[in-house]
């Protein structure tokens, strides 16, 4: 020891001191695990960035000083950051005669809740079968409006999800409905339910499926960071999308929504948009 820190032209002592100071530090920084822990029963695959903001409070609490690319670190050296998951499975079918409707949020600048509504459907396996997930989100306050899982993708559950929506709205104030063209979206039961409501259709043109991004990005979220484990039954599966839904809009925050949640933007905004119109 002598010989080397002669060598490196440092001190006995120094060496002493900063493993010490490592030392004190992981015993710091092992008070994050549980509270990061504690989140994660709600919100099993909730990115860094997003725990960052939850546990910033508890931290000042505790007189720990972490940044971001710090606890990316600490989260790193425990195995405790989520690894992405991808869907290849494809649920639309746009090759058929029902009549298609023109591409409108373009020109379309979203500025309240209940103005834009995206729909898409995406499927969930459990061990009896395979189920699909039909949800309606908001897409100023990303809050998802109304959801039907079902054994497949007929019309008639399809627009249950779009019903389950109009019954949670607010404001009775111009809508755009935003889809695929998928086949449930374009049949007359579902556009007969839009026009019922004086509800505006838009769709995406041809195959892009960046225009409906939105809608994409909130099954990626419910399946990547809630629906983790298979379920034994249906039935099961069905009270886990509730459970994860009720979370997702009340709990999680949205990098988009300036960490804020669903629900939160969704209340503030929509008193001053009524007020607005009146």
């Amino acid at each position: 020891m002598s010989r080397c820190c002669r060598l490196f032209g440092i001190s006995r002592q120094a060496i002493y001191q900063s493993e010490n100071r490592i030392k004190k530090r992981n015993v710091e920084l092992s008070q994050i695990k549980p509270i990061v822990q504690t989140i994660r029963v709600d919100m099993p695959r909730i990115g860094t960035r997003k725990l960052y903001f939850l546990i910033k409070r508890d931290l000042e609490e505790l007189n720990i000083k972490i940044g971001r690319d710090g606890l990316f670190d600490y989260l790193r050296s425990e195995k405790m950051l989520v690894k992405p998951k991808k869907n290849y499975t494809k649920t639309t079918n746009s090759k058929h005669w029902l009549k298609k409707y023109p591409y409108l949020l373009k020109d379309t600048k979203v500025e309240r809740p209940e103005q834009v509504f995206v729909s898409d459907i995406t499927y969930i396996k459990s061990r009896e079968r395979t189920h699909y997930l039909s949800l309606v989100t908001d897409a100023f306050s990303r809050k998802i409006m109304g959801y039907k899982l079902s054994d497949d993708m007929s019309a008639e559950n399809v627009v249950q999800a779009l019903q389950k929506a109009l019954k949670h709205r607010k404001a009775d104030l111009p809508l755009i409905h935003h889809s695929d063209r998928g086949l449930q979206y374009c049949s007359s039961i579902y556009q007969n339910v839009l026009k019922s409501n004086l509800i505006v259709p838009s769709m995406t043109e041809g195959y892009d499926c960046y225009q409906n991004a939105l809608a994409e990005r909130i099954n990626g979220i419910l399946k990547q960071e809630f629906l983790l484990y298979k379920c034994n039954t249906g039935k099961e599966l069905e009270n886990l999308i509730a459970e994860s839904i009720e979370t997702y809009n009340s709990k999680r925050p949205h990098l988009s929504l300036n960490m804020k949640t669903p629900n939160f933007i969704h209340e503030k905004t929509i008193e001053a948009s009524l007020d607005g119109f009146n």
